[in-house]
């Protein structure tokens, strides 16, 4: 990235992605209709490479919930769920006992990409709230591969905006599971100048 991010903007960052957080966790809450709590969101920097080692491996299997963030800022959301994870997190949503779920199917995957759909709407309007800018989550494109593949499809599309990904963490803790759910934001350059600024308010 061409700016640093200095730890005053990175606090002032990590209170409005806190709040986008706690609001993506009311719509999934809503979803689901039970309470649904975060702990710990964090936000920082990381290299590109650093990734796969992040998320415990390039050949790990994860389910990647993708999506563009279209409006006055423009960019990617990929939400990474190591595979048994995403089978609890189906479990939740179709109120089944945690382990019933195997395999991911069209019904399965189709509850993923509403979990997308929803948190990623939540979360942006949240953000859309602190920023005055309008932006809005595309159509969720689930995928269910190795973390490196995933890995691939937001390197391809992000051109020259740089070698760094802005990550937003949390995890959300539902009927006593914890979920870790990564958020993983690339910004394209002109973006990152906007959530710079509007950090420093």
């Amino acid at each position: 990235m061409k700016h640093e991010l200095s730890p005053e903007l990175l606090r002032r960052l990590q209170e409005i992605i806190s709040y986008g957080f706690e609001n993506a966790a009311r719509g999934f809450a809503g979803m689901v209709g039970e309470k649904l709590s975060v702990v710990q969101p964090v936000v920082r920097a990381v290299p590109l490479q650093e990734i796969p080692i992040l998320l415990g491996g390039a050949e790990n299997d994860a389910v990647g919930i993708y999506l563009r963030i279209e409006g006055d800022m423009i960019g990617q959301i990929m939400l990474i769920i190591p595979i048994e994870k995403a089978f609890s997190i189906v479990d939740m949503l179709m109120e089944q006992a945690e382990g019933t779920t195997q395999k991911l199917g069209q019904m399965e995957r189709s509850a993923l990409a509403e979990v997308g759909n929803l948190t990623g709407s939540f979360f942006l309007n949240a953000v859309a709230e602190i920023t005055r800018y309008e932006m809005r989550p595309s159509p969720p494109a689930v995928m269910v591969d190795m973390v490196g593949a995933m890995l691939d499809v937001i390197i391809a599309t992000m051109g020259s905006i740089g070698d760094e990904v802005l990550m937003f963490q949390a995890t959300f803790v539902f009927a006593e599971r914890e979920t870790r759910t990564d958020f993983w934001i690339v910004p394209d350059p002109n973006t990152l100048d906007k959530l710079i600024a509007a950090g420093e308010k």
